[in-house]
């Protein structure tokens, strides 16, 4: 009964459809001294199984350090800031002198538009005192 249940456990094994369980079931059979003859080539699978199991990767793996990338990466990012911070400062200067220029420019058409309503008032101021002069023919 035992050898029937095993070939079906077999057959399931194949169709890969076996629980942990019934592959469990299956390696104490295929470990142990009596297995049916012709079972025997399916004992070197599930002792390859088990033997490399117990397999152990015993040499030390050498990793890269990180440190020197990260060094770089931070002077590099500095660089950039630095950068960036300086362009803004210069960009920001320009505007304000923009700004400033602007309002001087206003300033002056102010005082352009008030200076020639005064010399307006000046040339009318002497042509009637050239006036006045004639009509009472004084001398300057």
């Amino acid at each position: 009964m035992e050898l029937a249940n095993i070939e079906k456990l077999l057959e399931k094994y194949m169709e890969a459809e076996t629980s942990i369980a019934e592959e469990n079931e299956l390696k104490t059979y295929f470990s142990g001294d009596t297995v049916a003859p012709h079972l025997e080539e399916y004992r070197e699978m599930f002792g390859y199984f088990s033997a490399s199991k117990k397999e152990k990767f015993t040499k030390t793996i050498q990793l890269k350090s990180q440190k020197l990338n990260w060094k770089w990466l931070t002077v590099a990012a500095s660089v950039v800031l630095l950068v960036s911070v300086y362009t803004g400062y210069q960009k920001n200067q320009q505007a304000k002198a923009e700004k400033y220029y602007e309002e001087t420019q206003y300033a002056f058409t102010l005082l352009s538009a008030n200076l020639n309503k005064g010399t307006a008032a000046i040339y009318e101021l002497q042509e009637f005192e050239t006036t006045t002069n004639k009509i009472f023919k004084q001398p300057k």
